[in-house]
């Protein structure tokens, strides 16, 4: 089994620290605009010749980052992945975005990720194919698709999800739509154990979660089971967050039980 790289975000006061336990570091473009120990952070990463993936900040934002400025950033840091733009569980405009961005010349070394984005496992299906249709050697899924609860209807809906995301990457991979030579990032997670489901699926590359930071800053610590439900805090709400209110021990501990368990 290939090894898979796994990103935690974190907290600007805790953005030096995760190198020591991130494999790559995690960009957020329009956070490069606003916050200048952000910016300098991943300067310093390129300087060092840290793998970085820059995401289109859609989570974040609710819809992607200004397309001037992320053509900047792009251009600016010569990130080794860029997602390209995509829409909150809209297949149609995702795949019109993806067609469009597949022709826009980016620097060499920048590999495009393209998301699925879709209301059903028939959307999952028809969004992935033409995302291979028009050349995108990697594509991503999202951890919080409605879809995932219909595909797996479990009482608790966070682990719903995650069951859910796991079908749809298994029918696929079953379906040989996805192949062990494919590469896929998974974007985030509705449950921490989740990830040693995939253990036989060869085209998981990488994972992106900020769920064992959240969870430490919402004083949760992982069990051997994980977590049973998805954290409360967001980075959203407590990306200024001074290191006097983390704990970061249970960092640490959150950060290697999401490994453990997860067979990383």
């Amino acid at each position: 089994m290939k090894k898979i790289k796994v990103s935690h975000e974190v907290p600007f006061c805790l953005l030096e620290q995760s190198r020591a336990f991130n494999d790559y570091d995690y960009c957020l473009p329009h956070l490069m605009d606003e916050n200048e120990e952000y910016r300098n952070f991943f300067y310093k990463s390129k300087e060092m010749g840290r793998y970085i993936v820059m995401d289109n900040s859609l989570h974040e934002l609710g819809e992607a980052y200004n397309t001037e400025r992320l053509l900047h950033w792009v251009n600016e840091i010569k990130p080794n992945e860029f997602i390209v733009p995509d829409v909150w569980e809209d297949k149609d405009a995702s795949v019109r975005n993806a067609r469009q961005w597949a022709t826009v010349e980016l620097p060499k070394e920048v590999t495009k990720v393209a998301v699925v984005q879709a209301k059903s496992m028939h959307d999952a299906i028809l969004c992935t194919k033409a995302y291979k249709d028009f050349g995108y050697s990697k594509i991503a899924y999202s951890y919080g698709a409605s879809y995932y609860n219909e595909v797996c209807p479990h009482p608790n809906e966070d682990l719903g999800k995650a069951i859910g995301r796991f079908i749809v990457l298994s029918s696929l991979y079953e379906q040989k739509i996805l192949t062990k030579f494919d590469r896929v990032h998974l974007l985030g997670t509705a449950s921490p154990i989740e990830f040693g489901m995939y253990k036989n699926l060869e085209c998981i590359e990488s994972i992106d979660t900020s769920n064992p930071i959240m969870a430490a800053i919402g004083e949760m610590p992982y069990t051997k089971m994980g977590l049973h439900m998805k954290p409360i805090a967001n980075m959203n709400k407590y990306q200024d967050v001074n290191i006097d209110f983390i704990n970061v021990d249970l960092i640490d501990w959150n950060v290697n039980m999401f490994r453990e368990i997860n067979g990383l």
